[in-house]
């Protein structure tokens, strides 16, 4: 069930999250954004020229490689990604890297001999991504690097064959010291997105009338009671026909969208507890049937609530058996 998140300062402007998975939903938007932004690009592309490695900037709640389908993506990798048992290794390994990156970066390397490094993005104090590089070696593999290679291979099912070995040489190798220089780089790169981060969050609080805002806060506070367009309306100070003009300027949403969004983020943070029923779900959040819920759901999710279940249990499992 997803917690009531606190409200922060931010260059002394108070915001305030929804909730986490409203929260969440920010983060991944933001991400979005500052991926988008020319800032990025531009040093993205010089990065990779200079480097010769991929460079992501993901969201905290990502859950996928970082670096798949880019130009220079290594290509071992790549081998273990169509893989099931590697791929949940990688990961696995992923994961730990993220779970215990703080203020600083964090440089990890994975089960079969890889380094990477996560630099935190923030939002005033809070985390809300990172920039990732990797998939690297830091030191010319010797006799016993391959032999733990394939042994951590075979221990996932995965022969060590000549497809996989022509990938494993074709690994980068960059000294310890230039990589600890290209993370020092990439941490001053971490600190500007961040500072752009919290840039753009004034500008859209200055940018959103106070009527959406009270809107915003009274649909999170009753989200899972009937909800009518007139009520919220009136919480915001306005009238249904002038509430729904600026509203839907705004968030580019109806007011039904919005709620049916709301709802669905905490349906989703719900789904992640398998004790709870998914129709228990649905009317816990605010839907009135659990046909329009698995509607929605799917309308906006692209699959149901169902699948996304099977989803994440089918993920769980290959994480244990790897």
């Amino acid at each position: 069930m997803p917690q009531r998140s606190k409200s922060f300062n931010l260059d002394g402007a108070k915001v305030t999250s929804a909730s986490a998975a409203d929260g969440a939903k920010e983060n991944r938007d933001l991400i979005d954004t500052l991926r988008r932004s020319k800032l990025f690009r531009s040093y993205e592309q010089t990065f990779s020229e200079a480097t010769g490695l991929p460079l992501a900037v993901r969201p905290v709640d990502y859950w996928q490689l970082e670096h798949q389908g880019k130009k220079h993506e290594n290509p071992f990798c790549a081998l273990l990604a169509e893989r099931p048992a590697t791929l949940a290794a990688c990961l696995q390994a992923h994961a730990e890297m993220i779970q215990h990156t703080g203020e600083l970066p964090r440089t990890v390397t994975c089960p079969f001999g890889l380094t990477e490094t996560a630099v935190p993005i923030k939002l005033g104090e809070r985390t809300i991504g990172y920039l990732r590089i990797g998939q690297v070696l830091r030191h010319m593999p010797a006799k016993s690097d391959t032999r733990k290679v394939s042994r951590e291979l075979e221990r996932h099912g995965v022969k060590f064959g000549a497809e996989i070995r022509k990938a494993w040489d074709k690994n980068p190798l960059i000294p310890p010291d230039r990589y600890n220089a290209i993370v020092r780089l990439l941490t001053f790169f971490g600190e500007q997105l961040s500072a752009l981060a919290n840039q753009l969050i004034l500008e859209q609080q200055n940018a959103e009338p106070p009527l959406v805002q009270k809107a915003r806060e009274y649909i999170d506070k009753h989200k899972g009671d009937p909800l009518s367009l007139a009520d919220v309306a009136k919480a915001a100070g306005a009238s249904v026909f002038h509430f729904c003009k600026v509203f839907h300027r705004i968030t580019g949403l109806t007011f039904t969208d919005y709620v049916a969004r709301v709802r669905l983020e905490d349906a989703r943070a719900r789904l992640l507890n398998p004790s709870l029923r998914i129709s228990e779900i649905a009317y816990d959040v605010g839907f009135q049937s659990l046909t329009q819920f698995n509607r929605t759901f799917k309308r906006v999710f692209g699959q149901s609530p169902t699948e996304f279940r099977t989803h994440l249990a089918s993920g769980k499992q290959r994480g244990k058996a790897a």
